[in-house]
């Protein structure tokens, strides 16, 4: 027993009419029907895409607040990377300052009573070396521009064995009508020798207010360590320069004192 099946309008092309080669009799074509395994659905891009990301049918409000989530979590990182920076600006200065007192580095002498040993007594280490020839010590001394000082060293030069303590003097003059704070800075030449370059007493990185029309005398107290003679990369300086510079100082709004610089 045979079931016809109503085929779909949509489904049949349009009845056309055709001749026959033989009897030259027009007839009409029977329709064709399509197979409906080989009809393939059509979709739209957009929507499979947009079905695949969001089988639960996500609303356009659940993916705005997707991506604000993620914009916000961006922003925050970039935020703690730009804060993180400026805090390592600022506090590198102090930590650059207290690692170069300690190791030497960056030409800044060492300032330890016993170099490295706070609680050792200095003379211990106060042996002059009276094999090794004896190191010429020079001084400069400068100001940045804002400052209306006259610093100079007392001396030019000083001649000191390995071991041995020395003495010398500058003198910083106010030249303007009022009174001024100023800070001074150090460094030593060449720069390996800096760690070697001890001073007991100074007057470096201390406010020195000097009244309009002063002059005061400052002195430099130092040695240089015996261990620069067992120092291979300490062989042939026979020179050594202690340098100053002096800015002018002021207080910030938490009271820290900071120098201005020229």
């Amino acid at each position: 027993m045979s079931a016809s099946i109503p085929l779909r309008p949509s489904s049949l092309r349009a009845i056309e009419p055709w001749v026959c080669s033989s009897c030259s009799r027009t007839l009409m074509r029977p329709p064709r029907a399509r197979n409906p395994r080989f009809i393939t659905a059509r979709r739209s891009l957009n929507t499979a895409k947009y079905s695949r990301e969001n089988p639960a049918g996500e609303g356009m409000d659940q993916i705005r607040a997707q991506f604000k989530e993620k914009n916000r979590t961006t922003m925050n990182y970039v935020f703690s990377i730009i804060l993180g920076t400026v805090t390592l600006s600022y506090g590198s200065v102090p930590m650059y300052k207290m690692i170069c007192q300690t190791t030497g580095w960056g030409g800044q002498p060492i300032r330890s009573a016993a170099h490295g040993d706070p609680t050792a007594d200095p003379s211990s280490r106060l042996k002059p070396v009276t094999d090794h020839p004896r190191l010429r010590i020079t001084f400069n001394g400068s100001v940045s521009d804002v400052l209306p000082w006259k610093f100079v060293p007392q001396q030019r030069e000083v001649r000191v064995l390995p071991g041995e303590t020395a003495l010398a003097f500058y003198t910083a003059t106010n030249k303007s009508s009022e009174d001024i704070i100023g800070v001074a800075t150090y460094s030593v030449t060449p720069g390996q020798v800096a760690p070697y370059f001890s001073k007991i007493q100074c007057f470096c990185f201390e406010e020195q207010r000097l009244n309009a029309g002063e002059t005061v005398d400052m002195p430099v107290f130092f040695y240089i360590d015996p261990e620069f003679v067992k120092d291979i990369n300490m062989k042939g300086i026979e020179t050594v320069t202690l340098s100053y510079t002096f800015f002018k100082a002021k207080y910030d709004k938490d009271g820290h004192l900071t120098p201005v610089a020229g």
